[in-house]
């Protein structure tokens, strides 16, 4: 039996990351994927600027960017064609370095993640495995598993165990874990098409045709691919549907055979669910395993790298500097509130659809002076946590800065939290390698001034955790080392 620091279940996009980021932190990983291959057809088609940043850290977001397109918004249309509702998605550059919105190919991120962990030396990945039993002994995992193709047994041990094995989650069964429905529940047809030829009359954003009798969505995906949703009525045969007559009549208003191959057609479950808990013991529980939202917002996929960026750095200091529930506690707590915010809005906008706009989808939405309606994107905080709640920095996003030589200062702080001291502060010689003095890095002087600070303490999520204001008592650096000193032992 062989020994890992952690395994994780599952090889999507939460998976790939999470393994990712604990390799670059220096932890072995063994990926159990009960699938041979990448599941070459599209499914999460959407991620934003903060997910690109993740991907950035990983070391794939220049050779992804290839694949990608920047989102334009979306528009939420009555049947007569009026848009009820204008959520733009800006191309200017946010405060995480990126595009605010983007569009892709799921296998083309999956390639990239894969191509990653191999380069990184650390991962090892079993497919085309079933996970048969999972035993957390207290201080260690067993996970026992099957290959597939020559019913081989196997086990491996390690020291923590994350499930990102998806809606019908292993994990979550072995730790007995109940799922809270959160109450939207309904099912849809999805339709992915190949264009023939280039096709300028279909929409260059996304369009969500609000209507109680069909509720439908359009959206605009990489290169020649477009995809289309619509609800299923309650009386109605999903397998009906389903059929290539059905389809094409369906789509008959934009396109017909002459125009698109079909590439994918399936039957959806669009559920709001939540896992009661996300931690026991050894055992972790990380996107769908932990959370479902309808995919209006295009945010379940975003939800789980977001889950993999917050419990990465914590694993690994678990690991180099021993168990502590502290620290793994947080996990739930700091991500919980976040993504039940986006599921919360994101059945808004399902009803929203549902009911020819009349539900309230977010404070975010607003009226132009032109007497249209128009909505920003939400952006949930970080829960309650590490660090001091009566910090006012704590929770805000540190930004992605380019530095003078155009490399990204976000390298510093990959892998372990980091203070930032202004360079009026003096750094004795015996401190921590994690702390850094501005004074050669005018650039992030300047951002130390307008957060109104002389220290930051930054985690490796990007997320501060403490902070040393200008308005404060000052203290010396170390003495703001001391106070938090949990992570930087």
């Amino acid at each position: 039996m062989r020994d890992y620091d952690v395994v994780v279940i599952g090889l999507g996009p939460t998976g790939g990351t999470l393994a990712n980021l604990l390799a670059q932190c220096g932890v072995s990983v063994c990926v159990i994927e009960r699938e041979a291959a990448i599941y070459n057809l599209p499914r999460a088609v959407h991620f934003d600027d903060e997910i690109m940043r993740v991907f950035q850290t990983v070391g794939i977001a220049d050779a992804l960017r290839k694949h990608l397109i920047v989102n334009r918004g979306a528009r939420f249309v009555d049947p007569g064609g009026q848009v009820l509702l204008d959520w733009p998605r800006p191309k200017t550059i946010t405060e995480n370095g990126w595009n605010s919105s983007y569009r892709f190919h799921q296998p083309d991120l999956e390639r990239h993640l894969r191509r990653a962990m191999v380069k990184s030396g650390k991962i090892d990945i079993t497919q085309n495995a079933k996970v048969t039993a999972i035993s957390d002994h207290g201080d260690h995992v067993e996970t026992f598993f099957q290959i597939g193709d020559t019913g081989e047994s196997k086990s491996v041990r390690c020291k923590y165990l994350i499930g990102c094995d998806g809606a019908r989650s292993v994990t979550r069964s072995a730790m007995n874990v109940v799922m809270d429905n959160l109450g939207f529940e309904q099912s849809w047809v999805v339709i992915d098409v190949i264009l023939s030829a280039p096709k300028d009359d279909l929409p260059d954003r996304t369009i969500q045709y609000c209507n109680p009798d069909r509720p439908a969505t359009y959206c605009r995906n990489v290169g020649s691919r477009r995809r289309w949703e619509f609800a299923i009525r309650p009386d109605e045969d999903p397998e009906a549907l389903t059929t290539d007559d059905a389809i094409w009549a369906y789509l008959k208003p934009w396109l017909g055979p002459d125009d698109a191959v079909l590439e994918r057609k399936a039957v959806y479950s669009f559920k709001s669910a939540l896992a009661q808990d996300w931690r026991k013991g050894r055992l972790f529980l990380a996107g769908d395993a932990a959370h479902l939202m309808p995919p209006f917002m295009g945010q379940g996929m975003c939800a789980g790298i977001r889950d993999a960026s917050n419990l990465a750095w914590k694993l690994a200091h678990c690991i180099h500097h021993g168990h502590d529930d502290e620290v793994l506690n947080s996990y739930q707590s700091e991500r919980q509130s976040n993504v039940s915010e986006y599921i919360q809005t994101t059945s808004r906008m399902g009803e929203f659809i549902n009911a020819l706009g009349t539900e309230q989808v977010a404070n975010t939405v607003f009226t132009k002076p032109d007497g249209s309606v128009g909505m920003n994107s939400i952006k949930p905080g970080l829960g309650f946590g590490l660090g001091d709640p009566q910090d006012k920095l704590r929770g805000q996003t540190f930004p992605n800065i380019r530095l003078a030589d155009g490399t990204s200062f976000d390298r510093f702080f990959a892998k372990a939290p980091m203070i930032i001291a202004s360079a009026a502060l003096t750094i004795p010689d015996n401190m921590p390698k994690n702390i850094i003095s501005t004074a050669k890095m005018p650039e992030i002087d300047t951002i130390l001034h307008d957060f109104g600070a002389n220290a930051l303490l930054v985690r490796p999520d990007r997320f501060i955790m403490a902070s040393l204001t200008t308005n404060q008592p000052q203290l010396t650096v170390a003495e703001f080392a001391r106070r938090n000193q949990l992570v930087l032992n």
